[in-house]
């Protein structure tokens, strides 16, 4: 296991040089990867968020292609469409659209309507699309990667919670520091992002994945998520401060997400099996997109990660 760990870890050292100061970015992408799973990324722009994603593609050897967001996108631009070709021997044949592909770049996910979002959910849930009544499958390794942007709300159309469920996992790109600004500038003035280059196998990829899935969880451990996600359903049995807080909780794949993230997460601290801490790494991600505040908690400014915070100190490990 620590070949494979040490190969991955090679991997996500290469990443963070290609992208400055987004560590905690990087990661979210990488459990995405072995989780086979999906991510939403949110920041402002101009945050290098589908340049990490072109990274991290580059440096896995796999096909990644990127769709603008746009209101007037239709969900055949997605998945493809049927063309009538009468000359052949069969008359309708399927021209595969962008989904086709191992890394998908959902760029501004809420710019698109409602019926271009929902054509996303059956190739997240079930990596397969299903058009004109024949169902074609996608990609090993199939990923969405969505980015949203957190201002400019004017003609957005917020995701339904069906698919913001649908991702193991939210990740926040925050502004970096004066002195990671400085080696950004310089390494794009050298253009040493475009030089540099990393390829890491499918089989070292897959072994990890499996090792992921043997990762030993004690039940105190199993106890300590149920109970983590069950607190944003039931806050007041846990902590009656924040009763009036939380309008809706996460549901049991909140539960499964953080069982899946925090396996990968031991996984690339180097151990075989999971701790309290490598749930708490990763419960801020799993589940800020899984909460719903009330109007009273927005009026306050509190947000989801203040509740998980609190979460935190409320529920404790057996």
């Amino acid at each position: 296991m620590k070949s494979k760990c040490s190969e991955i870890l090679d991997y996500v050292g290469w990443l963070k040089s290609q992208v400055i100061g987004q560590d905690e970015l990087v990661e979210s992408m990488v459990i995405t990867l072995l989780t086979d799973a999906n991510l939403l990324i949110e920041g402002m722009p101009g945050l290098a968020k589908t340049h990490t994603v072109k990274s991290f593609s580059r440096g896995l050897g796999l096909l990644m292609n990127r769709v603008q967001f746009t209101p007037d996108l239709l969900p055949s631009d997605i998945t493809g469409t049927e063309v009538y070709q009468p000359d052949g021997e069969n008359p309708f044949i399927f021209n595969q659209g962008p989904v086709f592909c191992n890394i998908l770049l959902a760029d501004e996910i809420n710019r698109a309507p409602a019926k271009v979002q929902s054509a996303l959910l059956e190739a997240m849930e079930e990596k397969q699309v299903t058009v004109g009544g024949k169902s074609y499958n996608l990609s090993d390794p199939f990923m969405v990667f969505a980015t949203q942007n957190p201002i400019e709300q004017e003609g957005t159309f917020p995701l339904p919670e069906a698919q913001t469920d649908r991702f193991l996992m939210k990740a926040i790109v925050s502004y970096t520091s004066k002195s990671q600004e400085r080696v950004i500038v310089e390494k794009i003035r050298m253009h040493a992002f475009k030089e540099s280059q990393y390829n890491l196998s499918k089989e070292v990829i897959d072994d990890a994945k499996v090792s992921v899935d043997k990762m030993h969880v004690d039940e105190n451990i199993t106890d300590y998520m149920i109970r983590l996600v069950d607190a944003t359903r039931n806050i007041a049995d846990y902590d009656s401060s924040m009763e009036s807080w939380i309008r809706y909780g996460a549901s049991p794949r909140g539960s499964i997400a953080l069982d899946a993230a925090s396996r990968a997460v031991a996984f690339l601290n180097g151990r075989d099996y999971v701790t309290p801490d490598d749930v708490r790494q990763v419960v801020h991600r799993v589940l800020r997109h899984r909460i719903m505040l009330t109007y009273k908690a927005l009026a306050k400014r509190i947000t989801t990660d203040s509740v998980i915070d609190k979460l935190l100190a409320s529920v404790l490990i057996n």
